[in-house]
């Protein structure tokens, strides 16, 4: 199953389809029906399908078919054609999350053999690693046309281990207008690049106040939330002053209200210490920020479902942390508790050569069997 899945090349600046409607056939085979929705272009899309009764208290089991890009990157054998090495599958996606959905799909017969009394959700969403930006739509369609869900597991790479609390990322994109001009003469213009400067510099020195002020927990590495500026580009030539110029930045955070309000404090030092300024030589400059992505972070709670069922079945006595942000938040900010808990590690994807072993595989077979076990007991 995984060597078929990873066959679809599903980076998120292509379709998903065919990989969604593969997924839609093989199920269509067992009896089960696929809820499929797409996004407005028609080339992306996400698929709910229930395993067992349309009853409430059942369990999601989530993935995002996306994967990242492979371009740049040395790999020793083709990225989407799983190959084995030893114990290792190498193939992107592998472990970044293809390795799940392939186990939870070969298990729809074993899940099917049993008299399920709760049921099973396969949530299969898009455009995940370009900020989470297909679920919204998703849980909104899941939580509006199907019963309510005691939990959410969530199989990003993680081991095998438990996860019960991720950062949430927020994602923006600041542009600055400023006013062109010969750069003999800097005075006559606004350097837009210069102001984007300024911006980043305010940024920076709100990453340092993170380290000492706010929400902490010692689990993450950083145990702070964190500011990151991804992308810059800007200007017109070497002798012109710059008219414009664009970042891209983002905020990590551990609580869910600490990269609104940053964002809040940035408007404002933008509105009222900078725009001013660069409108007494330039009546139109601007400097605008536009929110691209939000995910929330998943807070650890000592009464999550999910955690508890997830620790009776595996046996796990203690949980981890993600510094990665991921769907599980928000699934819990729709009112679904949720955990990650997936075959792989994270240090594997998005790197050439990414993999995952069998011993992974096999381990999250033995969670899922047991999971499928649990929803055919009563409750």
């Amino acid at each position: 199953m995984l060597s078929h899945l990873v066959a679809f090349d599903t980076i998120s600046d292509r379709s998903n389809r065919a990989f969604i409607d593969f997924i839609a056939d093989y199920l269509d085979g067992f009896g089960i029906v696929s809820s499929i929705g797409e996004d407005a272009s028609g080339t992306k899309a996400d698929l709910i399908a229930t395993i067992g009764p349309l009853a409430p208290g059942g369990i999601i089991l989530s993935g995002h078919t996306d994967v990242v890009p492979t371009a740049g990157q040395a790999w020793t054998s083709d990225p989407f054609e799983l190959v084995a090495r030893g114990d290792k599958l190498y193939g992107r996606g592998a472990a970044d999350m293809k390795g799940f959905i392939a186990v939870a799909l070969a298990l729809v017969p074993e899940f099917l053999s049993r008299p399920l009394l709760r049921p099973l959700h396969l949530v299969f969403s898009y455009d995940e690693e370009v900020g989470c930006l297909g679920t919204p739509s998703l849980i909104a369609r899941y939580v509006r046309d199907f019963p309510q869900a005691a939990a959410a597991i969530v199989g990003e790479p993680t081991g095998m281990r438990i996860a019960n609390a991720h950062k949430g990322v927020s994602v923006y994109r600041t542009r600055i207008t400023g006013k062109p001009g010969h750069s003999s003469n800097p005075g006559v213009g606004v350097n837009a690049i210069q102001t984007a400067a300024e911006c980043i510099g305010y940024l920076m020195d709100e990453a340092e106040a993170f380290k000492t002020k706010g929400r902490k927990d010692a689990r993450f590495d950083p145990p702070h939330a964190t500011v990151s500026i991804g992308q810059i580009a800007g200007g017109t030539a070497m002798n012109i002053i710059a008219g414009e110029c664009e970042f891209v930045w983002d905020c990590r955070s551990v609580a869910a209200a600490e990269a609104a309000d940053l964002e809040a404090r940035f408007d404002d030092h933008c509105a009222l210490d900078l725009v001013p300024v660069m409108r007494e030589r330039a009546p139109g400059a601007a400097i605008k920020t536009h929110r691209h992505a939000c995910v929330p972070p998943l807070t650890a709670d000592p009464k999550n479902p999910a955690e508890a069922l997830a620790r009776q079945l595996t046996g796990q006595n203690d949980a981890v942390v993600s510094s990665f942000a991921a769907e599980a938040g928000m699934f819990q900010q729709a009112g679904i508790p949720a955990i990650l808990c997936g075959p792989g590690e994270i240090a594997q994807a998005h790197q050439p050569d990414e993999f995952v072993t069998r011993d992974q595989l096999a381990i999250c077979e033995e969670f899922l069997g047991a999971l499928g076990g649990w929803a055919a007991k009563p409750a």
